[in-house]
């Protein structure tokens, strides 16, 4: 976010990478790894660039100098590093950013709606062996800390779009799936949460590759970013072609699926089903 902020002004300024690089003790490179967001930020080079830019309104000094003390600090989420694989770290930061978060699922109620007993089932699914049971506990913690995007002072918002699938596969036994698919449903009632639910009786849709989710971000500098997870690794993808697919195909998976009323009837039902 800083570093397209400090992009933009440059850009705006007419000034080169070269000189900017120069202003602060620095080379081009350097320019061009801090407005990529690459390498951490000194606050002093954040100050020099402002005055270079021309940038005198005190109050978006302060806000952009505040931005830099807080891209140096790590994020709640690396205390997990030693647990979840590389390609996912950036998503933690990125999802805890946005402003909209879009997500079409298969397989799984999505993390940022399930209950700490559904986690803990599915952190456990595929494995060769059990986990340790200290590892499943932080594992099941990062996944409940993540929800805090929900529920924050200024809260994303989620627009979940799940295969009727999800609600038939009862992970982590029948009680511990009730339970599940009445938090769902308690959840889809809050302000900031829409869910659909795409019924078997729909037939086939759109999307053929699997679960994905769309992350909009609230500063206009930042571009929307897709992220589709693998077994072994995942994909980021900004770019402009990118991004018109797959919103298109969620746009077309949210036609598909029920309105949110009809979803709530549906979800009632695979409840009672239950027993």
């Amino acid at each position: 976010m800083l570093g397209a902020h400090l992009r933009r002004l440059r850009e705006e300024s007419g000034i080169t990478r070269s000189d900017a690089g120069w202003a602060i003790r620095g080379s081009e490179s350097k320019i061009s790894r801090l407005e990529l967001g690459r390498v951490g930020f000194k606050v002093r080079d954040v100050d020099d660039l402002l005055t270079l830019y021309k940038v005198e309104d005190p109050d978006e000094r302060e806000r952009l100098l505040e931005l830099a003390k807080q891209a140096n600090n790590p994020g709640w989420w690396q205390r997990w590093d030693d647990l979840t694989p590389t390609w996912f770290h950036s998503y933690l930061g990125l999802e805890m950013a946005a402003e909209l978060i879009r997500t079409f699922e298969l397989q799984f109620v999505p993390g940022l709606l399930q209950t700490p007993d559904y986690a803990r089932a599915v952190v456990q699914l595929g494995r060769d062996r059990p986990l340790p049971a200290e590892e499943v506990d932080r594992l099941v913690a990062l996944r409940m800390g993540r929800q805090q995007v929900l529920t924050r002072k200024r809260s994303a918002r989620l627009w979940a779009v799940i295969d009727e699938a999800v609600l038939r596969r009862p992970i982590g036994g029948t009680e511990v799936f009730r339970a599940q698919l009445e938090y769902l449903l308690e959840a889809s009632q809050r302000h900031n949460v829409t869910l659909q639910i795409i019924p078997f009786d729909r037939g086939g849709y759109t999307s053929t590759s699997g679960a994905f989710s769309i992350l909009r971000f609230g500063e206009v500098d930042l571009p929307d970013i897709v992220y589709v997870e693998h077994l072994t690794s995942a994909v980021y993808m900004d770019k402009r072609e990118d991004l018109d697919e797959y919103a298109v195909t969620m746009d077309s998976l949210a036609i598909t699926a029920l309105r949110p009323r009809h979803t709530e009837e549906l979800l009632k039902e695979a409840i009672k089903s239950l027993g």
